[in-house]
């Protein structure tokens, strides 16, 4: 392993991807990825059956546009499989009471993730990588997992990546939009189906103002794929002490900075509360 980088790192993930979502925004999001030379996350549903999600008439040739992305080294990743939430179950790593897996009963759980990953085989397209929607699954599905092939989590509040005790590597996600940060692999979560012209411009400020910083999942793996965490395992398994903690470190940041700096602390200004 390389020394790993003493400054923070941004993935890029951006979720809901399906043939119905927002395509008109998603080609400007597409092209300045591409501009950038961003190997972005996309968190791919295999069988869209969310009336939420269809934004836009379905585009024909959807799966050989992900073997395109897939081709440019972005990572796919596997998103539930019809994105339909059928309990009102939280699971392990949020507290958010909507799944399409905490709560399911395990066979129908695995009965979900094999017609997910089949549909992903028969168009070509691989993935070692689980991404659930809501961020909602449990501890069966994550048994689950690995005897199909997923060896890699997105999800939970901490800030490095860890391998588990059933060897399983997880990768944090922490946000839903830049910011500056501590040291640490902090991962930026997109849903762009209802973005606006305003949000496009915003985020391609973004990719400028941190692009030197962003970074993709291969070269997350190569930095941190052999760490092991008792303290990261914790957090995964504390949905509600995790994000705490999390909003703690980025609120601490700019005093730490100008403290460390010789600078004055921020001084909140109480009158816009």
């Amino acid at each position: 392993m390389r020394p790993k980088p003493k400054s923070a790192r941004y993935l890029l993930r951006f979720d809901d991807i399906c043939p119905t979502m927002n395509w008109t925004v998603w080609s400007e999001i597409e092209a300045s990825l591409v501009e950038r030379q961003i190997r972005p996350i996309l968190a791919v549903v295999p069988d869209n059956q969310d009336q939420v999600l269809k934004v836009e008439p379905a585009v024909e040739d959807f799966w050989e546009r992900v073997r395109r992305w897939q081709a440019r080294d972005w990572t796919i990743g596997l998103h539930g499989y019809q994105h339909r939430y059928v309990t009102c179950q939280p699971g392990v790593v949020t507290v958010r009471k909507k799944s399409e897996f905490a709560g399911v009963p395990v066979a129908e759980q695995e009965v979900k993730l094999r017609r997910g990953l089949e549909i992903f085989e028969r168009h070509g397209v691989k993935t070692h990588l689980w991404i659930a929607p809501s961020n909602s699954f449990d501890t069966m599905t994550v048994s689950l997992l690995p005897t199909l092939g997923i060896s890699m989590i997105c999800d939970g509040h901490f800030r490095f990546p860890f391998i588990c005790r059933r060897n399983l590597w997880w990768v944090p996600q922490q946000l839903f939009g830049f910011r500056p940060a501590p040291s640490g692999v902090w991962t930026v979560c997109y849903h762009h189906n209802g973005w606006t012209a305003a949000d496009l411009r915003k985020f391609r400020e973004d990719l400028d103002r941190y692009g030197s910083r962003i970074t993709d999942l291969r070269e997350v793996v190569h930095h941190w794929g052999d760490r092991r965490s008792w303290w990261s395992a914790f957090l995964c398994s504390s949905p509600r002490l995790s994000p705490l903690l999390i909003r703690a470190q980025l609120k601490l940041l700019p005093w730490w900075k100008a403290l460390t700096s010789g600078r004055r602390p921020p001084v909140r200004d109480l009158s816009s509360s």
